[in-house]
């Protein structure tokens, strides 16, 4: 068969991949649909690689071993790995290595002065181990293993020695006529909610939103500019990866499209191809924008039923009739709706366990509570639609739990005694410890200071 040559620069597309484990589907279950939306730009992603045809997957993994001071490359002939650790190991991806491409690259580097060392050096860097930086990416770009793979680790060294060697790393595909794909793996700011995994930054959002504006102009040097104090401050992973990226794109006529965008769990995900305009173009990637409260946002599948099911209900009185569910909406959950206007609450109501067929019911009737039936406020009006803010929290399955395992940042907080049932959702501004917490679930069943109550914690997916 004759392949369509597609020019970017020569021979070169780069694509930007988040890692989160939780994403793969027999990794998260049900919960993968909280990143429904880097999901479907990951499968965008996988039909221009296909469509591209490479010769050779290059991957820079923020995961793969770490030598403080040089980058590390795998030079194995077969390169293997599963998400056993995540439970599931059912998800395992061999694939064949391109030793002489990894040769070429350390050949290049050395001559640059950027010190690199092969992952055979040492039985302590797991050579031929793929870790999970590598593997989610791979499990939606490339699960057939169709092409050969050269992985990388970064280094702690400047960031404009990333820039370097990814030019190195160019050099060396060149020289040996090699079609390629370069995937950054990384995640961008850990820090983006208060019940982050890393905890919060202010700063963490304001990062993210500077990464997209500069890869958004195609200026990958202007990342090395970002200031160091904010760098930190948001707790990145995926920084040198894209960086790395962009010393193997060049300088000129590079253009990045922004597949996706969106930050659940505190963490945020950014999907994007980077090429040239015409390669872009040819394969038909169009920019999505970007997701999960960044500037030009749109809503995510629940803010936005939500949104629909309000409006339609408020200005005529009709509950809307949605397609059959698919994904995360198509599951049952327990499901709470929260109003605000100008930063005060308009009204919330919601179930701790799913009442309706699927949790796009359950959103569609809770939403219509919220508007209209809150005892706390009167009904929504139709002047108010207009800067309406809509959160939707879908609850996790309650767990048994003691006032030492809460912590109100990240676990909300279920008070029972017979009857009478107070809930309490997490991360709400004014309530810092699990003594508050209780002490306002039992406020709102009823509940006396001296009864004995049963505490239960639950988790949930917030989407704004």
């Amino acid at each position: 068969m004759v392949r369509e040559v597609i020019s970017v620069n020569g021979t070169v597309l780069g694509i930007i991949a988040p890692h989160p484990p939780i994403m793969v589907l027999e990794v998260g279950g049900v919960r993968a649909g909280v990143t429904a939306d880097s999901t479907e730009a990951m499968d965008v992603a996988h039909r221009a690689l296909t469509a591209f045809d490479p010769d050779v997957i290059v991957l820079m993994s923020p995961h793969a071993p770490v030598v403080r001071d040089a980058f590390v490359i795998d030079t194995s002939e077969v390169l293997t790995g599963d998400l056993g650790a995540f439970g599931a190991g059912n998800v395992r991806i061999t694939t064949g290595g391109d030793s002489a491409l990894a040769e070429a690259i350390i050949s290049e580097a050395t001559a640059s002065g950027i010190p690199i060392v092969p992952r055979s050096a040492s039985p302590a860097l797991d050579p031929g181990l793929l870790d999970h930086g590598a593997l989610v990416p791979l499990s939606f770009l490339d699960r057939e293993s169709r092409y050969p793979l050269v992985e990388l680790s970064l280094a702690f060294l400047p960031l404009a020695t990333h820039r370097s060697f990814g030019a190195a790393i160019r050099r060396a595909t060149e020289r040996l006529g090699r079609r390629t794909v370069f995937i950054a793996s990384g995640d961008c700011s850990h820090r983006l909610t208060r019940d982050a995994p890393a905890g919060f930054s202010v700063h963490g959002a304001e990062f993210d939103a500077e990464l997209l504006r500069v890869l958004g102009t195609g200026a990958f040097d202007e990342l090395e500019h970002i200031e160091p104090s904010l760098i930190e401050a948001a707790g990145e992973c995926g920084l040198r990866s894209f960086i790395t990226l962009g010393g193997f794109l060049g300088e000129s006529d590079v253009h990045t499209r922004v597949l996706s965008y969106e930050g659940p769990w505190g963490v945020g995900y950014l999907t994007a191809l980077s090429g040239s305009p015409a390669l872009l173009a040819h394969l038909g990637t169009p920019d999505r924008g970007v997701k999960g409260g960044m500037p030009g946002a749109t809503e995510s599948a629940p803010v936005d039923l939500a949104r629909r099911t309000i409006g339609t209900y408020v200005r005529e009185r009709r509950v809307i009739t949605e397609p059959p569910s698919e994904g995360l909406l198509a599951s049952r959950h327990g499901a709470f709706v929260s109003l605000h206007r100008a930063g005060m609450l308009r009204g919330c109501i919601g179930t701790i366990a799913p009442t309706q067929p699927t949790l796009a019911d359950e959103i569609i009737h809770n939403a219509i509570q919220a508007a209209t039936a809150d005892p706390r406020f009167p009904p929504l009006g139709v002047h108010e639609l207009d800067d309406l803010e809509i959160s939707v929290d879908v609850l996790q399955p309650p767990e048994p739990a003691t006032q030492e395992d809460l912590d109100p940042r990240v676990f909300g907080v279920i008070v029972s005694a017979d009857w009478r049932r107070g809930l309490l959702l997490p991360d709400l501004e004014g309530v810092d410890s699990a003594e508050e917490q209780i002490a306002i679930a039992r406020q709102k069943a009823g509940i006396g200071p001296g009864e004995n109550v049963n505490l239960e914690r639950f988790r949930v997916d917030r989407y704004h």
